[in-house]
C-alpha cells in the first residue's frame, strides 16, 4: 500500500485563508436580526415625582435660645440671732407667702419683751407723778396771794413732766422693738413659690440682723407664672419694631419649644425688651412670660422661643425634602416640557411645618422634583409622575396588571 501524499506548506495556508471568509459570513448571518447585550440592558428613564409649588398664607418667625428665670427669687435669712429651734417645711415643697419656715429659740426675746414692758410701766408711773406735781404747781402759781411757788420752780416741774413723757415714748419704742424681734424669731416665707433644701439644721446658731453676714437658711423661687429671657440681634429687632410700628411689644404672642418637644407647643406673651442694645454683642435682652401651673418649667432650664417677625402674606412653598445644597447655595430640580431635569437656585424663607417658603427662584408653574432626587442630575431625561396621581400604565411602580400586555 502506497503512503498518502504530503501537502505542501503553501497549500496548507491557502486552504486556511479560504476558510476565513466563510467563517466570517457564518457569524454575520448568525447575528443578523438579534439585539446586542447592551441593547437588551438599556434602562428606561428614571421615574420621579413632581409637584408645582403651592401658594400658602405664611408668617415669618425668628427663633432664639434662652433660659427660664423666676419672677421672684429670695434668699431666706434670719433677722435676729439665736439658736435654731424648729424647721417647719419639707425640702422642695411649695410654700405660700406668710408660712412659717424656721423658728429661732424665743425665750430670750420673750424676756426682753417683759423687761421692756416693765420699763414702760415704770416710765408711765413717773409720768403720772410729774403730771400731778405740775398740776399742783400750776394751782399754786395761779394763786397770786399765797406766793407759795416761784416761777422757776414751776418751770422745773414743767420740764420734769416733759422729760417723763419723752421717757414713756422711748420705752414704748423699746417694747415695740422687743416685740418685733420676738416676731422675727419666726422666719416666714416672703413670697409664694418652691423652697429649696434647708441650709442649716436644728440646734445651730444663726446670725441675723443687717450687720455682718446673716446666715442663709434657704432659697425660695416663684414658679407660676415664670419668665423666659433671651437675646435678640439688631436685624431681628428692626423687623420686630417695624412690624409692631413702635416700641410697645408687651403682649405680643410667642411660642416655645423644650428640648424634648417636636414643635413650639407652649404659648406665652412677650413681656419686656430692654431699652439699650449691648455695644459688645449687638444684641438686646428680651423677656417673655408663661403660665406654669403644672410646674413643667423650672428656673435655669434652656429652651427655644419663636417670635413673629412679619404680618401674614402669600408665598410659594415646596416640601422641604425637595431642597438641595451646593456648597452654600440652595437649589431644587425642575422638569421641563421635554422631561429633562434642570437645576434652579432659590432663596429660602422660613420652614412652615414640613413645607419650605421659597422667596425667589421659582414660579408657580415649575414642576419641582419632590421624590427621587438621588436618581437625577441636570440634563437627565426622566419620567415625571405628578404627586398624588396614579402611576402610568407600564411605568415602574405601577400596580400589577395595569400594562397593556397584561390586559390582553
Amino acid at each position: 500500500m502506497s503512503p498518502a501524499p504530503r501537502l505542501s506548506v503553501a497549500s496548507h495556508f491557502a486552504s486556511a485563508a479560504a476558510a476565513v471568509p466563510v467563517l466570517a459570513l457564518a457569524l454575520a448571518l448568525a447575528g443578523c436580526g438579534q439585539p446586542t447585550a447592551q441593547q437588551q440592558g438599556a434602562p428606561p428613564p428614571p421615574q420621579v415625582t413632581v409637584a408645582n409649588p403651592t401658594s400658602a398664607n405664611v408668617t415669618d418667625t425668628d427663633e432664639y435660645v434662652g433660659r427660664f428665670v423666676a419672677i421672684d427669687e429670695v434668699n431666706v435669712r434670719a433677722r435676729v440671732s439665736g439658736y435654731l429651734d424648729k424647721i417647719d417645711f419639707v425640702d422642695g415643697q411649695l410654700v405660700k407667702e406668710g408660712d412659717v419656715l424656721f423658728t429661732i429659740d424665743q425665750r430670750p426675746f420673750k424676756i426682753a419683751v417683759d423687761q421692756a414692758q416693765a420699763n414702760l410701766a415704770q416710765a408711765k408711773a413717773n409720768l403720772d407723778f410729774t403730771k400731778a406735781d405740775l398740776e399742783r404747781a400750776r394751782t399754786l402759781l395761779e394763786d397770786k396771794t399765797s406766793n407759795a411757788i416761784s416761777k422757776q420752780a414751776f418751770d422745773q416741774r414743767t420740764q420734769a413732766e416733759r422729760t417723763a413723757a419723752a421717757i414713756v415714748q422711748s420705752q414704748e419704742a423699746q417694747v415695740r422693738s422687743a416685740q418685733l424681734d420676738l416676731g422675727f424669731t419666726e422666719v416666714k416665707a416672703p413670697v409664694s413659690g418652691q423652697i429649696g433644701d434647708r441650709r442649716v439644721s436644728v440646734g445651730n446658731y444663726v446670725t441675723g440682723g443687717t450687720g455682718g453676714t446673716p446666715t442663709l437658711l434657704a432659697v425660695i423661687v416663684s414658679t407660676d407664672p415664670i419668665r423666659f429671657e433671651f437675646t435678640i440681634d439688631e436685624a431681628s429687632l428692626l423687623r420686630l419694631t417695624r412690624r409692631m410700628g413702635g416700641t410697645d411689644f408687651k403682649g405680643d404672642p410667642v411660642a416655645l419649644k423644650l428640648i424634648d418637644d417636636k414643635d413650639f407647643v407652649h404659648k406665652g406673651k412677650l413681656d419686656f425688651l430692654n431699652n439699650v442694645v449691648d455695644r459688645e454683642t449687638g444684641t438686646i435682652r428680651g423677656r417673655a412670660i408663661f403660665d406654669n401651673k403644672t410646674g413643667l418649667f423650672r428656673p435655669g432650664m434652656f429652651a427655644r422661643i419663636r417670635l413673629q417677625s412679619s404680618d401674614p402674606y402669600q408665598a410659594l412653598v415646596v416640601p422641604d425634602v425637595a431642597i438641595g445644597t451646593e456648597q452654600v447655595k440652595k437649589f431644587v430640580y425642575v422638569v421641563g416640557p421635554d422631561n429633562k431635569v434642570s437645576q434652579k437656585f432659590v432663596t429660602l424663607g422660613p420652614l412652615q411645618g414640613d413645607m419650605r417658603v421659597i422667596r425667589e427662584g421659582l414660579g408657580p408653574d415649575d414642576k419641582v422634583v419632590v421624590n427621587g432626587l438621588m436618581r437625577v442630575r441636570p440634563g437627565v431625561t426622566v419620567t415625571p409622575q405628578v404627586a398624588g396621581a396614579a402611576p402610568a400604565a407600564g411605568a415602574p411602580g405601577a400596580p400589577a396588571g395595569s400594562s397593556s400586555a397584561a390586559s390582553k
